[in-house]
């Protein structure tokens, strides 16, 4: 028997639920759930205002980890080709041009286990250089020291991306080269230092609803929920281990992301990989279910996404516009 649903607070998040009640959400009616998620998304959000993100890919392949769905994995063959870190120049100058087209978030991502000392000063510069376009920062750079992300608060970085991936007792089926552990201490590490938190995760693994629950449990915990919550959707890459897996049905999608809502209502939750084959009508129902945060931009690191075209068009159709916009006066 499901145990009872406690309807959050809208007014005061908790860090005290239980896996039986994030699960009990998961068991509602989608009607109920989708109603509730709205109702909480309202509370803290304009429901008519999406942010706008980019993210690119600063230095891409030659990972040493065996994350199962990435193809910028040394041990899989992906026929993605390791390259060097770009130099500070050519990141601030691609910022500049996502700026100008609309973005205010720009996400920078290195394919590393961690970050090293060495390539700090770098990493600073392309930080400080975007931060000074008057755009949000970015970053996701494998693990941290304590001080190291200090050194990028200093930098300027307003968010470190170290997500989770899935729930603790599905991750060794994902990942091995790296515990849960180590990614909640990088967590500690830039909540230490002072930097907001963009963590969540990917459904379409082969993970159980349990599983899924588990995630958004984990969040839903930890001593701050994360400021930025995205929600990736495999994007099944041939060569990797999840290369054949199978999508999850898309109203289970919808689901993941409602939950994320209600257990994290003040969190920007982003529907982040795997829009590209995602229907209009599927992210109009997110939207709904209380996303409000897409990446825009042809490419996610290695990933297709959606043209920005098609985005635009979307919103139009949706009646949404980009966070911080003017609302248009009647004619």
């Amino acid at each position: 028997m499901n145990a009872p649903v406690r309807m959050p607070d809208p007014a005061q998040p908790r860090h005290d639920w239980t896996l039986a009640e994030v699960e009990a959400l998961f068991e509602l009616p989608f009607a109920e759930l989708v109603f509730r998620a709205a109702e909480v998304h309202r509370r803290w959000f304009d429901p008519a205002e999406v942010q706008l993100s980019q993210l690119l890919s600063v230095k891409t392949g030659g990972c040493p980890e065996d994350c199962g769905y990435c193809a910028q994995s040394q041990r899989f063959k992906t026929g993605v080709a390791a390259s060097k870190l770009m130099d500070a120049e050519a990141v601030i100058a691609a910022a500049r041009e996502a700026r100008d087209g609309g973005a205010q978030r720009f996400c920078m991502g290195a394919a590393w286990r961690d970050l090293k000392d060495r390539d700090l000063p770098k990493v600073a510069a392309m930080i400080s250089g975007v931060k000074a376009l008057g755009l949000e920062t970015c970053a996701t750079l494998g693990m941290l020291t304590p001080d190291q992300a200090k050194a990028l608060k200093a930098a300027g970085l307003d968010f470190y991306n170290h997500n989770l991936d899935t729930g603790p007792d599905y991750y060794d089926q994902v990942v091995t080269t790296r515990t849960y552990q180590d990614r909640l201490d990088t967590l500690e590490a830039v909540r230490d230092a002072g930097m907001s938190t963009c963590c969540g995760g990917i459904v379409g693994m082969g993970e159980t609803r349990r599983d899924r629950a588990g995630l958004l449990h984990q969040l839903a915990t930890l001593p701050a929920h994360p400021e930025s919550l995205p929600i990736n959707d495999l994007m099944p890459i041939a060569g990797t281990p999840l290369g054949g897996s199978q999508a999850v049905d898309p109203l289970e999608f919808v689901r993941m992301i409602a939950v994320a809502r209600l257990v994290c209502p003040k969190s920007m939750v982003r529907i982040a990989a795997g829009r590209e084959h995602m229907s209009k009508e599927l992210q109009a129902l997110c939207f709904l279910a209380g996303a409000n945060s897409i990446f825009v931009g042809a490419r996610l690191l290695t990933t297709d996404n959606p043209g920005r075209s098609a985005d635009d068009a979307l919103l139009a159709d949706l009646k949404m516009r980009p966070m911080g916009q003017a609302v248009s006066e009647p004619a």
